[in-house]
């Protein structure tokens, strides 16, 4: 069986929430320092060894996290009719790397979000 190699990168933002339909304080504005964490699968490596460059892979997700950071998610176009959970802001990230990432040995395989240390949400596709 041939092995496969994972990297992972690692980016922080600050923005703001509200849970719409939520019955508790959760459905108030508040905040968060997100961290999120991104992995990618390499089937190969270049010359070098490296499946695939840090750089390009933080500079991937600096660009989206950017987007993000220093708003108010709800406002945010992608979240106009979900709610921006840490479920669905990790699909949302996993979906923007991927279309930014994925060819046919680099393959965005899993994002975690944080909202608080030791408590977030994953989103991955099987």
């Amino acid at each position: 069986m041939p092995g496969e190699y994972e990297i992972f990168v690692q980016d922080h933002f600050a923005a703001s929430h509200a849970l719409r339909g939520y019955d508790g304080n959760w459905a108030e504005l508040h905040g968060h320092n997100w961290t999120v964490e991104a992995f990618i699968r390499c089937t190969r490596l270049n010359q070098l060894g490296i499946g695939i460059d840090f750089r390009d892979v933080k500079s991937v997700l600096r660009d989206v996290v950017d987007k993000l950071n220093h708003t108010r998610l709800n406002d945010v176009m992608e979240f106009g009719n979900i709610n921006p959970t840490s479920e669905n802001l990790a699909k949302f990230l996993y979906k923007e790397m991927g279309r930014r990432l994925n060819t046919d040995h680099i393959q965005v395989t899993q994002v975690k979000v944080y909202e608080s240390p030791g408590c977030g949400a994953a989103y991955r596709e099987t």
